[in-house]
């Protein structure tokens, strides 16, 4: 068996009484993100710097989409979301939590451990209370919206406070009219006044899976108006230099398109005349400064 395959056997099952339950030990966290260039954080979740986050603002869901799909990453995007605010991006370093229809023997363990703990009885607040600035919550609700939220204008409001970024919920959310006025960058699959019931929270920072990718604590999460992506940190670097020429090269395009004088095969997506193709990678080394 693969070991990340093994890994999921055994959180599915249920770790052993003396570790940490439902969550992957700091050494773990180093194996399963051995590819992260970055320093990373007392738990070893994987720390992308601030400064590359910022240049993720600047991309777009093509962008980001190009480089995974070349690199072989091809689980990493979730669409057919509600947004919260539409015009904002999400960008932020992924803070994990799975849940799973609710089972009384495993649900009385979960809860007793968690309070032994020092954790607070209320399940999102597990989650919420580890949040820090710059985190994403990512939340495996298995896509149950009525009696399957994480958390109302309230919650949502502490969320905000902590990071400052905004969350993804694969379930639903409560109170949309107060949640709405917080200015979190929000992806959810539906509201409803319900609250949650017949759900265990079963993992936190561990991987998880949301719709049709595969996300692991310390991931770079990006969400635009098309849905969202779960970035490994060890491709961050090469997102952000490719979207740089992708940038530059549409400028020049785009340009040249506005003359009037070409047609679109004539510079798109390449220019064939050799003239022409000379002053585009002249151009291109001027802009990145080479």
């Amino acid at each position: 068996m693969k070991p990340l395959l093994a890994l999921l056997a055994v959180l599915a099952l249920g770790w052993p009484a003396h570790a940490q339950l439902f969550t992957l030990s700091k050494e773990q966290v180093l194996h399963y993100t051995a590819l992260n260039p970055f320093g990373r954080f007392d738990d070893g979740r994987p720390m992308v710097p601030d400064s590359l986050l910022e240049k993720v603002q600047g991309l777009s869901a093509e962008e980001v989409f190009s480089v995974l799909e070349a690199s072989g990453y091809h689980n990493q995007y979730e669409g057919g979301w509600k947004i919260l605010h539409p015009g904002k991006k999400l960008v932020g370093r992924a803070v994990t939590a799975q849940y799973m229809p609710g089972r009384p023997d495993v649900t009385d363990v979960v809860n007793k451990d968690a309070l032994a703990k020092g954790m607070p009885p209320s399940l999102p607040e597990r989650v919420i209370d580890q949040l820090r600035p710059g985190d994403v919550v990512v939340v495996d609700l298995f896509g149950k919206v009525e009696n399957g939220t994480f958390g109302g204008d309230n919650l949502h409001t502490a969320i905000w406070a902590a990071t400052k970024t905004g969350f993804v919920i694969n379930g639903g959310i409560r109170d949309l009219e107060g949640t709405i006025e917080v200015p979190s960058a929000g992806y959810y699959r539906g509201a409803t006044p319900t609250s949650f019931r017949e759900v265990m929270l079963t993992g936190i920072n561990i991987p998880i899976r949301i719709g049709n990718a595969t996300v692991m604590p310390g991931d770079v999460v990006f969400g635009d108006r098309e849905g969202v992506y779960f970035i490994p940190p060890h491709l961050v670097q090469k997102v952000v230099d490719q979207a740089e020429i992708t940038h530059i090269h549409d400028e020049w395009t785009k340009a040249k398109l506005m003359t009037g004088k070409y047609k679109s095969s004539d510079v798109y997506p390449s220019p064939h005349d050799p003239a022409l193709k000379k002053e585009y990678e002249e151009y291109l080394k001027k802009r990145l400064g080479k």
